[in-house]
């Protein structure tokens, strides 16, 4: 549904993204992750016609549109990671402005003013809203059209928990009747909650490109069990490192790396040397820490 072929934009001197090829297939939700700079949001807006590719091409739908020409972007509802409207002009009438603007049938306003949820402020100027408030009227006026292209640039960064809530339940509805979603967000529980594959971006470069599956299978090899011990004998360490590379003694506890997988092998091994164990935690890996470390490669 939304395709990338060696897509390259350059400002200037600057390149803020690097010959990327990348598919989005239709009823997918994808999450583009980065810092700062990498080139999330130039991706974003090239989906949505607003900006042109120096090189290579981003095309939408299937057959494949160019971004830029209107048949593509009639298939595209977006949302920028800031939202501004006129200070004078009530919630109520923004909604009315882009209702008519992408054609949407009148009863839409009402629809998309309670997903709003501005607690009785439709009738009141933009001007006067919080932060928040202005979030969801923006996210109000991204589903008014149903487009089956969703574009999403840091959609939860100013959310209040009740926007919070109503923004997974449309996302989660727009998934359920198919439509296509690519999001960018610094929030990883976004990513978790959300998103069905997950990309990084580093300096305007794809490093990386994972499932839920793969992602579920990479942090699990990342998990660490901790045993507390009665003594440390060097023979167990061996043994240990031989079941789990990477396995330590930190102080008192045996510190021992990878999946649930080993868990049970690695109790076993401690119990048949007859080593009295007074204390046991387990944790699985982290998506903030794979994060950084698939940064921290490509820096």
């Amino acid at each position: 549904m939304i395709t990338f072929r060696r897509f390259r934009k350059v400002f200037g001197h600057q390149v803020a993204v690097a010959d990327l090829t990348l598919d989005v297939r239709p009823g997918e939700t994808l999450a583009l992750l980065g810092p700062n700079g990498s080139g999330k949001t130039t991706t974003l807006k090239a989906a949505a016609g607003l900006i042109r590719p120096t090189s290579g091409e981003v095309l939408l739908g299937d057959p494949g549109h160019p971004a830029s020409l209107p048949s593509a972007r009639n298939l595209v509802s977006f949302l920028p990671q800031r939202v501004t409207f006129p200070d004078t002009l009530t919630g109520r009438d923004v909604i009315e402005f882009y209702r008519e603007l992408r054609g949407a049938p009148a009863a839409r306003t009402d629809e998309v003013l309670r997903f709003a949820s501005l607690n009785g402020a439709a009738g009141r100027a933009v001007g006067t809203y919080s932060g928040g408030m202005l979030q969801r009227l923006g996210l109000a006026v991204a589903v008014l059209p149903q487009a089956p292209v969703f574009l999403l640039d840091e959609p939860t960064a100013a959310l209040d928990p009740d926007g919070l809530a109503a923004f997974y339940l449309v996302v989660e509805r727009h998934v359920a009747e198919g439509r296509t979603v690519l999001f960018t967000s610094h929030q990883l529980g976004d990513v978790e909650r959300l998103a069905d594959r997950f990309a990084v971006l580093v300096a305007g470069r794809l490093v990386a490109v994972l499932t839920q599956r793969e992602l579920h299978d990479r942090l699990a090899q990342r998990g660490v069990m901790r045993v507390r011990l009665a003594g440390k004998p060097e023979s167990l360490l061996t043994e240990m490192q031989r079941v789990a590379p990477g396995s330590r003694f930190e102080l008192d506890e045996l510190v021992i790396p990878g999946s649930p997988a080993v868990r049970p092998v690695a109790l076993d091994a401690i119990r048949q040397q007859g080593i009295e164990i007074r204390g046991l935690t387990a944790e699985e890996g982290r998506l903030d820490t794979f994060y950084r470390e698939l940064i921290g490669e490509s820096g």
